[in-house]
């Protein structure tokens, strides 16, 4: 199938009666464009595995995208325009100007989300969608105030200098997937549509429900893209060290590093694109989708925290084992958490939850600046007012009467649960004058 280059954005609106001269310039663009078709990303070549976040990309002949490790540089590519983000659809990969960013909205979000979930049951991406999400929010820098030089979850991503680094090397076929979406709804913003993705992608593999909040503004151009070097290494000398030099830069904790590690419950590694694990395993040679490379766990299209009891057990051959895996067991702060989450999936996933979020907000400018929740938790109704709770008589009062007292009894620290605080030197004072009383009727 032809692949098309697309010189047009739906943001942008042409003339309806366009002039000869205008035809004439479309014409010629059209020409253009026909001599300007991008390869495929199928035809990405392999590369050593270079982050933590790092997974490995589709194969070369699917776009099934069921591990976290990914294909090599391919900076040929890309066509040589220096203020273009990249744009893939279904028809192929093309260059296109980036559009003013706008704040997302919050239907579109709602009916984005129902079309990832369509993705994933057909293409069982979940693993290099969680990691496009990641590695967006993940080259925030908490020294830098200002945005977008801080880095973070702004939909950097999608401009093709930063998808050459080597740590995204293959997230171009992630955004392959994701773009008939973002062409379908043109008012959530790449970075919204990154996080939203990775978080849906969690849920749907049976992981916990994400506490999301959405309008993050977009970048407006590639100059704005954080510098390469500020994701994680899968195999530095120093795993522990590095680990933290990395993510303490966000702003995160030992608790939050070993809780993000869990996630490698999903996805596999191949050898020949990533430089990580084996060709094919029992668990992995007959897919889904293309078969072979390694997984962390047995189950690697499941969330749970299997992760972390292969890991402490390391039993089995045929699952994958990273230095940065493996330090969350010897590393004696990390080995408390590592060691919590084997045992106990509730704190796991709760714990998760909470890194998750905090890691998909780093670095993101929001419009309106509190974000758009698209699930928000009920609000606890408040409880009906009774009258026999302040009152001792049996008559029916009136809404009026029933507001007067409440406010009243509000107004001196009490509410219907909870009861009024006890003054104590006017209990130490009535217990006196009770005993003085006493006193005197003894006496007389």
């Amino acid at each position: 199938m032809a692949e098309r280059v697309f010189l047009t954005h739906p943001s942008l609106t042409l003339p309806s009666q366009p002039s000869p001269t205008t035809r004439m310039a479309s014409t010629a663009t059209a020409a253009i464009a026909a001599s300007r078709i991008i390869p495929s990303a199928t035809a990405l070549s392999s590369s050593s595995y270079r982050s933590f976040f790092s997974s490995s990309s589709t194969s070369r002949s699917s776009l099934k995208c069921l591990h976290l490790h990914s294909s090599s540089r391919f900076s040929h590519l890309f066509v040589n325009q220096r203020r273009a983000e990249v744009r893939v659809s279904s028809g192929g990969y093309a260059t296109v100007s980036s559009p003013k960013s706008l704040a997302s909205d919050p239907d579109q979000l709602k009916s984005a989300r129902e079309d990832i979930k369509e993705l994933l049951r057909t293409k069982f991406c979940h693993p290099i969608l969680i990691r496009l999400g990641w590695h967006d929010a993940g080259t925030y820098n908490k020294n830098i105030e200002e945005w977008p030089q801080r880095g973070g979850a702004n939909g950097s991503l999608k401009f093709e200098v930063e998808l050459k680094h080597a740590a995204n090397a293959g997230l171009v076929n992630a955004l392959k997937l994701l773009q008939p979406i973002k062409d379908k709804y043109a008012r959530v913003t790449y970075a919204d549509l990154f996080q939203l993705a990775g978080a849906t992608a969690v849920e749907e593999a049976g992981g916990p429900k994400i506490p999301m909040k959405y309008g993050r503004v977009d970048v407006s151009s590639p100059e704005q893209c954080p510098e390469e070097g500020r994701l994680p290494d899968a195999g530095p000398p120093s795993p522990a060290d590095h680990l933290r030099q990395v993510f303490y830069r966000m702003g995160l904790n030992d608790k939050e590093i070993v809780a993000l590690s869990g996630a490698h419950t999903l996805g596999r590694s191949r050898p020949e694109r990533s430089g990580w694990g084996k060709p094919e395993t029992k668990y992995t040679k007959d897919g889904p989708g293309a078969p072979g490379g390694q997984s962390w766990t047995v189950q690697w299209l499941k969330f749970d925290n299997s992760y972390f009891k292969d890991i402490k057990e390391k039993k089995d051959e045929d699952l994958l084992v990273l230095p940065t895996d493996a330090v969350l067991f010897e590393d004696p702060s990390f080995k408390v958490y590592a060691e919590k989450y084997a045992e106990d999936q509730v704190a796991f996933f709760n714990d998760y939850a909470e890194a998750h979020a905090k890691l998909s907000n780093l670095g993101a400018k929001f419009d309106p600046p509190e974000g758009i929740v698209l699930d928000p938790s009920p609000k606890p109704q408040a409880e009906k007012f009774e009258a026999a709770k302040y009152s001792t008589g049996k008559r029916e009062l009136s809404d009026a009467m029933k507001q007067k007292i409440r406010s009243e009894y509000e107004a001196i620290g009490g509410s219907p649960d909870k009861p009024l605080q006890s003054n104590y030197f006017l209990n130490i004072m009535i217990i006196i004058a009770v005993l003085a009383l006493l006193t005197s009727l003894l006496g007389n």
